[in-house]
């Protein structure tokens, strides 16, 4: 299959969402200027053009286009197509009530927003097959085009009929018969046994908690549902155009789609990112976007959207400061990404996104985010050649599920205070300021290229998952993990004892007497560390090593740190800068060193290729030391054994 490196060919990609039909075209002419001026050499259309393309039913109006793909042609600038599926025209929900999707109150959400169909309305799907079809036949041969672009930001939900229908034919094919779906889902508690196929509901409004293990298969089906409209009309473009890579969106951890499934199905892996620039932890929230994107993608990646400017969906909606941008873009390229992008090339004037940035604002320009995206331009294109198609090796691997997520999300837990993303992110951020660079893995992967293993949290591991694990310690790998792993089975039934006996037995737990949630801002002491968060009662295995120890309360002298030979279990959330030193700690004893030694906090160094990429996330100068002589692709500059860096400065060393 094609990729992207078919699109790049030696270039960084740079542009982003463009949508000149919010404009008179006289406009058009003096996007391209622009465009030519910033180094812009990709472009996406279309992605909301749906009632421009597609006015009434059946009819086509794409002379406009036409003229766009011609215009991008004359001027080298390859467009990245999309189809318009993710906001249908008023005409459709109009016309056909059926293809709005339904919230689980059994509200009908209404066009006049973005993302409103049905994914598993019949009708939305053959429309939207249609319009794919017709733009695939039309422009398929046509020599702007570089990569398709279906859909967007894939993120609906839909509790109504037809949805149900749908849901019923999944679970049949999941369960085979009643018997086995009752068995799965625990029905015998509260009365909730199933004698008919009928009376299987998607999880609606309820008087009380919903069965977790249907909320568990709804959240499967919902990104089952999704894929299935995604590889309808990635077919359909594939079937005009096979010589050319097909995309879609992520958003970072959404919810609704298994990602490590979705991939697998895309010939280019992209994702859209938005850190807040007044987020002190921005920059790591950022780079484990981009280490789950690229591990994803098992190699390069595209930034399909990011910000040149605020947003307009937070409260406050902060300017990023001047650099912040070339930073967070750099680091993007630093770790796998081959395409820069952002949503949109000019700033709306009209509609609910008119405070949004664009790489041209309202300034216009003169304002300085066009004229730092031009800066931004010319120094990814003095650098593409150098980086694009280089992979990153890393030592490390972060393991993560999103239906160990799913499945451990559920209301009735011990503690709403545990959220997933956060504990993920908790354990990311670690390594981050341990300056450790690392993957994602999915439990399923093989693990063996990597020295040391971090575990989160897994809450619900199939016995597969399990197996993989304790192989690859008994081949010597190093494993470190978080509370709440191997509580339950894929159909979150807990497991005996609490934590299956295979993964007590691996990390030297004999008993898992009581979990003990701590309340918000809840500490507890153990010895050399702060536990947040949870505590556990746990019993050692006389054959394990007890390296910390609860403090005080209920749970003193019981373990807070336990190992048995490389296998390591934390039955706590240690504050940041303990968890930090902890896995550098687990780290340098698998073999895993920084990319640099002594780093100043907030500069991160990253490894692509045999570059070095050196990024100050400071807002103060810095003073770096380097091994050896570089020359710095972005200056020009000769360095030999120290590197300054202004606020947030970037170095990009070749030896």
């Amino acid at each position: 299959m094609p990729g992207l490196g078919d699109v790049t060919r030696g270039r960084l990609l740079f542009g982003g969402d463009y949508n000149p039909e919010q404009w008179p075209e006289e406009t058009w002419h003096e996007d391209v200027r622009l465009m030519k001026d910033a180094g812009v050499n990709s472009v996406t259309l279309g992605v909301f053009s749906w009632a421009k393309l597609e006015p009434r039913p059946g009819e086509r109006e794409f002379g406009w286009l036409d003229r766009l793909m011609d215009l991008m042609h004359e001027h080298g600038i390859g467009v990245v197509l999309a189809t318009p599926t993710a906001s249908p025209p008023p005409w459709m929900g109009h016309l056909h009530p059926d293809t709005l999707p339904v919230d689980q109150d059994g509200r009908t959400e209404w066009w006049g927003g973005r993302q409103h169909f049905s994914h598993s309305s019949a009708v939305y799907r053959r429309c939207a097959a249609a319009i794919t079809e017709d733009l695939a036949a039309r422009y398929g041969g046509h020599p702007a085009l570089t990569m398709w672009h279906i859909n967007n930001e894939y993120c609906t939900f839909d509790w109504g009929d037809e949805a149900a229908a749908r849901f019923r034919d999944w679970l049949r094919r999941r369960y085979g018969t009643l018997d086995a779906l009752n068995s799965a889902w625990g029905t015998a508690f509260w009365s909730q046994g199933y004698g008919d196929w009928a009376e299987v509901h998607t999880p609606r409004h309820a008087h009380y908690m919903k069965n977790p293990t249907q909320v568990l298969d709804f959240k499967r089906f919902t990104s089952d549902m999704l894929l299935e409209c995604f590889l309808a009309e990635r077919d359909i473009v594939r079937r005009h155009t096979p010589h050319l890579p097909v995309t879609t969106n992520f958003m970072p951890l959404w919810t609704g789609q298994d990602a490590w499934r979705w991939a697998e199905e895309e010939d280019v892996v992209s994702v859209d990112l938005y850190p807040d620039p007044r987020d002190p932890l921005g920059a790591q929230q950022a780079a484990l976007v981009q280490d789950l994107t690229r591990s994803q993608a098992r190699g390069p990646w595209m930034l399909m959207e990011q910000a040149a400017g605020p947003v307009n969906w937070r409260g406050v909606n902060h300017p990023k400061p001047r650099g912040l941008n070339r930073l967070w873009s750099l680091q993007a390229v630093a770790r796998g990404a081959d395409a820069v992008c952002y949503f949109q090339w000019r700033q709306s004037r009209q509609g609910a996104e008119k405070f949004h940035s664009g790489m041209v604002s309202h300034a216009g320009e003169q304002g300085r985010t066009y004229q730092e995206v031009k800066q931004l331009g010319a120094e990814l294109a003095r650098i593409g050649a150098e980086v694009t198609g280089r992979h990153t090796r890393n030592d490390i691997a972060v393991l993560h599920d999103w239906h160990s997520w799913w499945a451990g999300a559920h209301e009735g837990r011990l503690s709403a205070e545990v959220d997933y993303p956060q504990v993920l992110t908790a354990w990311h951020r670690a390594l981050w300021e341990a300056h450790l660079t690392a993957d994602f893995a999915h439990p399923d992967h093989d693990l063996t290229p990597y020295r040391l293993v971090v575990v989160p949290q897994l809450y619900a591991l199939t016995d597969a998952a399990i197996e993989n694990l304790l192989g690859y310690v008994r081949q010597g790998g190093t494993l470190v993990s978080g509370f709440l792993t191997g509580i339950a089975d894929e159909d979150d039934r807990v497991r005996p004892g609490g934590m299956d006996v295979r993964l007590r037995e691996l990390f030297g737990i004999r008993t898992l007497h009581e979990w003990w949630p701590l309340d918000a801002g809840e500490t507890v002491e153990c010895d050399g560390f702060r536990g947040t968060l949870w505590s556990e009662e746990i019993e050692a295995d006389p054959e394990a090593v007890v390296a910390a120890a609860f403090k005080g309360g209920e749970l003193d002298g019981l373990p807070a740190l336990l190992a048995k030979g490389r296998a390591h279990y934390l039955a706590t959330l240690p504050e940041p800068a303990e968890l930090s030193g902890l896995l550098a700690r687990f780290a340098a004893e698998a073999g895993v060193r920084p990319t640099l030694a002594g780093l100043p906090a907030g500069v991160e160094a990253v490894r692509r290729g045999e570059l070095l990429f050196v990024l100050n996330h400071g807002r103060e100068s810095v003073t770096v030391q380097v091994p050896g002589a570089f020359c710095d692709l972005l200056t020009g500059m000769n360095i030999t054994d120290e590197l300054f860096l202004g606020r947030h400065g970037v170095a990009v060393l070749k030896p």
